[in-house]
């Protein structure tokens, strides 16, 4: 399962760092990445219901965790590799359109 999970998050992690706008560290633990998406324009709630009603992808606002987390998302990564990319090809397409 650590294998697994490496994968995922590297997986999840180049795929976010591919779209304009975003820039993802790597996690050191748990099963989140949390990119940094500031340069959009948008605050991190706007940005969040946009995926939702756009992508139909959910995501969390980074204010959920704290008022340092605005300009971020937080993204699961407890998923298959191939939701994972579903999920931020249909993300991508969307930012793409701001």
């Amino acid at each position: 399962m650590i294998a697994d999970y490496d994968g995922r998050r590297k997986l999840t992690v180049r795929l976010l760092n591919s779209i304009e706008g975003f820039r993802c560290p790597t996690p050191r633990g748990a099963f989140y990445a949390f990119p940094n998406v500031s340069d959009l324009g948008m605050s991190s709630s706007a940005l969040a219901d946009y995926l939702f009603e756009r992508a139909k992808v959910v995501v969390s606002p980074g204010t959920a965790f704290g008022r340092h987390g605005e300009g971020y998302l937080r993204i699961s990564y407890a998923n298959t590799p191939e939701n994972i990319e579903l999920a931020v090809e249909r993300i991508k397409a969307v930012i793409e359109q701001l």
